[in-house]
């Protein structure tokens, strides 16, 4: 297997269908830091993989709580999917709780509790010989932060109707020509600094093993992997988190 080489490839039709998308979506052009790369698709695919595992999680809880009896009220007397979920949500309620109050946590739990599951099991999935996890490229993380961005203004539009844009301006008119410019940076840098950190992360944390597996493959790499899992747990909390921050700030009720 050469170093672009994943479990996909043993795939039927994957040659074909990579051949076929690379006409399309394969960059010709490089500029500066944009030079000449391999194109691959198995972090789409890997993303995939990642979506309908957390589908089929979020399949057995439903039917664990349908078939609880107390739709589930009292926590499950073994580990499972449902306990596994349930942790999982209380970890990014709490998260959630302090910048944007118990409310809006509570309202916007499924749309953080959804990234960070998604981008978690991304990030884990560099742990496994043969898969590259799908947030070691930005194709996947403009795709997360941006739609942070977008949602962001959305709830903030929601919020306070056009009164929002009013904060972009400052708090006297006459700064608006200063204030715009900056805000505007600042929104912008943020789907930027998302998309970077995540990628700068999860790289150079999927590539600290390969290097020491392939030194020695007996035990040395078990303390990397170990800080891997530690490194993926902490950088979907770091994009969640900022995530809630970005919305909490958007919503908040104040005079604009």
């Amino acid at each position: 297997m050469d170093p672009h080489s994943t479990w996909f490839s043993f795939f039927p039709g994957y040659e074909t269908l990579r051949d076929n998308l690379e006409i399309y979506f394969g960059r010709e052009w490089t500029w500066q830091v944009f030079q000449a790369t391999h194109f691959e698709i198995d972090h789409i695919l890997g993303g995939l993989l990642v979506f309908l595992a957390l589908a089929l999680l979020a399949f057995r809880y439903a039917l664990s709580v349908h078939f609880s009896g107390d739709s589930g009220a009292v926590p499950p007397a073994r580990f499972g999917a449902r306990a596994l979920l349930e942790t999982f949500a209380d970890l990014v309620y709490g998260l959630m709780e302090g910048p944007m109050g118990a409310k809006n946590a509570r309202r916007y739990l499924p749309l953080i509790g959804s990234l960070f599951l998604f981008i978690l099991f991304c990030n884990l999935l560099s742990l496994i010989p043969g898969f590259l996890p799908p947030t070691a490229t930005l194709k996947t993380n403009v795709a997360l932060a941006g739609l942070v961005f977008v949602l962001t203004h959305v709830f903030g539009v929601i919020a306070h109707g056009p009164k929002y844009f009013k904060h972009f301006l400052g708090p006297i008119w006459w700064l608006a020509p200063l204030m715009f410019p900056i805000e505007l940076i600042s929104h912008i840098a943020r789907p930027v600094s998302l998309s970077v950190r995540l990628l700068g992360n999860i790289s150079a944390d999927h590539k600290v093993p390969v290097v020491f597996f392939a030194i020695f493959p007996l035990l040395l790499p078990v303390p990397f992997l170990a800080l891997g899992v530690f490194v993926a747990v902490v950088q979907a909390v770091v994009f969640s988190m900022l995530s809630t921050i970005y919305i909490s700030t958007a919503i908040a009720h104040e005079e604009h």
